[in-house]
């Protein structure tokens, strides 16, 4: 069956670098945009990165932008989410979504309709 599964998330200080990981199942995975949100504890899953399926284009959140890296190895069916200069705010459960043939719109969470189960990420000060 479809299936994404994260991994790679910690307890890591500020200023700390972690790479997270996503590997799919089930699909034909070259042919998916994939992107990374996060939730923290009482507020709302927000976008955090996305890569295109056809050219790689990559899109990110402000609050990330220049600390943040996402990649995909098509081979391994595998995106990642190489994070650097952590801080205590990026502390947060870190989920990866797929969307078959995804042109824009990769900033909502309607826009993908398969889910990991998250990994938890937290930076302590």
């Amino acid at each position: 069956q479809v299936q994404l599964v994260e991994s790679g998330g910690g307890l890591v200080q500020a200023g700390d670098s972690l790479r997270v990981s996503c590997v799919a199942s089930g699909l034909f995975f070259s042919t998916y945009a994939m992107a990374w949100f996060r939730q923290a504890p009482g507020k709302e899953r927000e976008f955090v990165a996305a890569i295109s399926w056809n050219d790689g284009s990559t899109y990110y959140a402000d609050s990330v932008k220049g600390r943040f890296t996402i990649s995909r190895d098509n081979a391994r069916k595998t995106v990642y989410l190489q994070m650097d200069s952590l801080k205590p705010e990026d502390t947060a459960v870190y989920f990866c979504a797929a969307r078959q043939y995804l042109r824009g719109t990769y900033y909502d969470t309607a826009s993908f309709h398969i889910w990991g189960q998250g990994t938890q990420v937290t930076v302590s000060s």
